[in-house]
């Protein structure tokens, strides 16, 4: 194993603009763990390309590594749980926020946030799913867990992007009836390969519900958008309905009132793939590999290297991205 590796890494210039490069880094520089890990897969999330543009929110000091997902073998360990050779993934916990992350050919971590891939799920599969795919699992087991009618209409927003578009296809997958909410209407064949039944458009939607109670259409959600979008999709639920919530991308203020809650026994669940436990993990996982096994992830995703990293960043942050972004190192 040679010492030297190759990594994304963006770093604070002295006029205080954020810069990324890929550079050559050596195992010494990572920081202390159990487990080192040679990356074969990591994949592109929105939080990537905020630490990537200096958000402090994201990631305190710089220089640093991004990639908040990471897939690949095990080099060393002293966990007896995951020895030399196994297959394994991390994503989420501190892992490419303020711990070196996963654009880097070596990552080196707590084995507390270390899950084996299951044997029916390749790394590189497991990577196209990556954070965006155990979210929209972690939801989808919400919806599940619930009593819903057989055939439920299930309504998922910001349905183009990583865990939208995963959403759709499971949801559909399980035999729901998956409408999808863009506000990309050139993307609707996509929409419909990935199983949506319906499609409408996000100004549309919005302006076809009413608060605090529009008509009840929705059996679940999963929403990504917040703002006005989950106030819609609030008023828009059936008795006994179950709202999915596990981002913000258009606001992280919303209204609503008790009426959907008390009237019609409505549900707003949080759903956090980033401090989840082991244990959820390992089930979203299982679940990826058997039972929820996804025949369509090549259509979500598109392959690139490290040095493509620096464009495909720019084109999340400014919402043009499409799918899932593989990251192949």
């Amino acid at each position: 194993m040679s010492s030297n590796f190759k990594a994304l890494r963006t770093i604070e210039t002295s006029n205080g603009t954020f810069e990324s490069e890929i550079c050559e880094r050596n195992i010494d520089d990572l920081p202390n763990g159990d487990v080192l890990i040679r990356v074969e897969y990591s994949s592109l999330n929105y939080k990537d390309a905020l630490s990537a543009n200096g958000n402090k929110g994201v990631t305190k000091n710089y220089p640093h590594t991004p990639g908040i997902d990471a897939a690949g073998i095990v080099e060393e360990s002293s966990d007896k749980n995951f020895p030399v050779g196994t297959s394994v993934v991390v994503t989420g916990f501190d892992l490419g926020m303020n711990t070196s992350g996963g654009f880097s050919e070596y990552i080196r971590v707590p084995s507390q946030w270390v899950v084996n891939c299951p044997d029916n799920l390749s790394t590189k599969k497991a990577m196209v799913l990556g954070t965006a795919g155990l979210t929209a699992g972690l939801c989808t087991l919400s919806i599940l867990n619930k009593v819903l009618p057989e055939k439920s209409n299930i309504i998922v927003s910001g349905a183009t992007g990583g865990v939208g578009s995963i959403g759709v296809h499971l949801l559909s997958s399980l035999n729901a009836n998956v409408t999808a909410i863009t506000s990309k209407t050139d993307e609707i064949e996509y929409l419909k390969k990935l199983g949506a039944t319906s499609i409408i458009e996000k100004n549309e939607f919005r302006n076809s519900t009413k608060a605090p109670l529009s008509r009840g259409m929705y059996d679940a959600a999963i929403d990504v958008v917040g703002g006005n979008i989950l106030s819609s999709i609030i008023s828009s639920m059936r008795y006994n309905g179950i709202i999915t919530i596990c981002g913000n991308v258009s606001n992280h203020k919303f209204q609503t009132s008790v009426f959907p809650f008390i009237l019609r026994a409505n549900s707003l669940i949080g759903i956090d793939s980033a401090n989840c436990s082991i244990e959820k993990r390992k089930v979203i996982w299982n679940k990826f590999a058997s039972e929820w096994k996804l025949n369509k992830l090549d259509l979500i995703s598109k392959t690139v290297s490290l040095n493509d990293l620096p464009h495909e960043i720019q084109k999340i942050i400014n919402g043009k991205q499409i799918g899932r972004v593989l990251v192949k190192l």
